[in-house]
């Protein structure tokens, strides 16, 4: 199986797709610019009276022209709505206003309100692109293509195509596409996609693995236990999307009103344009079908109809652009009254990356302890490993031969001639290391170095707080929040700990 590299080409695809998409909406701008330009001159033409031959059937066709690229989309539109049975719709309204604008020759004030009308289009179509494209950037984690095991051989395929119980292999650095459980003996992943952790999971053979997660050590291979629709991540990204389904009890109000009002609205018009006729004694038809003309316009329910809905998509477009996530458009005004925040730890009042917090040699100086740690973990591609790597020592010269991986555990090999165990506790214990009692009261994650059979120190990991965490902490109490939780995977002494120094709740 060939396997699939990233070249220039594909970056030069994209770009060309960027460049196509721009172009695509500059286009949508064309025929309102166009017709602006026309609505301009003829207006200018017509108020300095400057060309005689610009009167009668010349001046229809002129603004009948001007009319027609901002006109014909909407009355196009309200025929469709026509056709499906819903007559009184905001497009079918602002048909009747302009054309009887034509009617009664008040041709540039036809085009000024149906132009007017596709600006304001324009710039609500705008906003939902944007708060779709923030939405869609956010949640980018989709895996786009599964390995699978099929007639002897992996051929890569799109993961919707995946069967359960088929066998799946997911390379080093690679999301895995679908749910399903370990075949390989173990897999270190990272399962911050779904569950907000930076620090990976040890899998075994036989546990579950979630679609969405990374591969960190090695080749895997997974057997599917569900349908690519049905994993965890389709399921996330399907929620997350259809978000602007859900509506609010104002979204839904302002429908039905629309329902009703709209009729009423046009009913009132036709009144307005006949009744005075049998109250008035100098009644002119033409003047009071322009009035009624200009009550349809200003009642048009555009601005309730449009406007709300597209206030509520824009929140959640902004939502996304900041990392929020809303499931749906209710649950913005469910936001007005919340009073109890329940929040993750990691990612959101931490760093989500692992940092040396403490050193504590006890057999060696300190630049020297650090050198037989780094030589080992030097070996490793564990998150924690590369915190360690991270730390400026006076320079490493040592290096490290016959590395192994103990299981759930650390690392054993030689360094300089020395057994040396990089590891957790257990580790220690199972080669008959003595661990002293001061590391049982560590809550951090704890890295324990044994150099010849002899306990040599311990390293603590831990994530950091964001700088801004006590702040914003005491920005969401102002805001009128009387209780703050923090939920978290990871330990539970460790999240009591971060709990206890921002001064949240439990």
């Amino acid at each position: 199986m060939k396997k699939k590299k990233l070249n220039l080409r594909d970056l030069n695809d994209t770009s060309i797709e960027n460049k196509v998409s721009a172009q695509l909406s500059i286009k949508e701008y064309i025929p309102s610019i166009f017709s602006f330009v026309l609505l301009i001159v003829g207006i200018a033409v017509d108020y300095f009276d400057a060309f005689p031959f610009f009167k009668s059937w010349v001046r229809i066709v002129w603004y009948a022209v001007a009319y027609i690229p901002v006109g014909f989309p909407v009355i196009k539109e309200g025929w469709e709505s026509i056709k499906d049975g819903d007559f009184f719709t905001e497009f079918f309204l602002m048909s009747i206003a302009t054309l009887g604008a034509f009617a009664i020759g008040e041709y540039p004030e036809g085009v000024a309100v149906m132009l007017f009308y596709a600006v304001g289009e324009l710039f609500q179509n705008a906003a939902v692109k944007r708060a779709k494209g923030n939405i869609k950037a956010l949640l980018d984690v989709r895996p786009n293509e599964a390995v699978v095991y099929r007639n002897g051989d992996y051929v890569s395929v799109n993961p919707e195509t995946v069967e359960i119980g088929e066998k799946i292999q997911v390379r080093v650095g690679e999301k895995i596409p679908l749910d399903g459980k370990l075949l390989s003996e173990k897999a270190s992943v990272n399962t911050a996609a779904i569950t907000g952790e930076s620090k990976p999971d040890t899998i075994a053979k036989g546990d579950k693995v979630f679609a969405g997660s990374i591969n960190l050590e090695g080749v895997i291979e997974v057997e599917t236990t569900k349908e690519f629709k049905d994993s965890s991540i389709a399921r996330i990204l399907d929620m997350v999307q259809n978000a602007t389904a859900r509506k609010s009890k104002t979204e839904l109000f302002i429908r039905k009103f629309a329902r009703i009002y709209t009729p009423i609205v046009v009913f009132l018009a036709v009144c307005l344009t006949f009744l005075p006729y049998f109250f008035v004694d100098d009644y002119v038809f033409q003047d009071w079908l322009y009035r009624a003309l200009i009550f349809l316009v200003i009642s048009c329910p555009c601005a309730l109809v449009i406007s709300i809905p597209l206030g509520y998509f824009g929140g959640l477009g902004a939502a996304s652009r900041n990392g929020i996530l809303f499931k749906g458009a209710s649950f913005l005004d469910a936001m007005t009254q919340v009073n109890t925040i329940v929040m993750d730890k990691t990612g959101t009042v931490t760093h989500g990356v692992f940092k040396i917090k403490e050193i504590k040699p006890i057999t060696l100086e300190k630049a020297t302890f650090m050198k037989y740690l780094m030589a080992m973990e030097e070996q490793s591609t564990h998150p924690i490993a590369k915190a360690i790597l991270e730390y400026k020592a006076d320079g490493s010269d040592y290096e490290a031969t016959d590395v192994s991986e103990v299981a759930g555990k650390g690392l054993k090999g030689m360094v300089n001639g020395k057994t040396v165990l990089v590891g957790n506790k257990a580790l220690m214990t199972s080669n008959g290391i003595e661990v002293p009692s001061e590391t049982d009261a560590i809550v951090e994650s704890i890295v324990m170095v044994a150099i010849d059979g002899k306990f040599a120190g311990y390293v603590t990991i831990a994530d950091e707080l964001k700088e801004d965490a006590h702040e914003a902490i005491e920005q969401i109490r102002q805001a009128g929040i009387r209780q703050l939780i923090m939920l978290s995977g990871d330990k539970d002494s460790i999240t009591q700990q971060v709990a206890n120094e921002m001064g949240i709740d439990w």
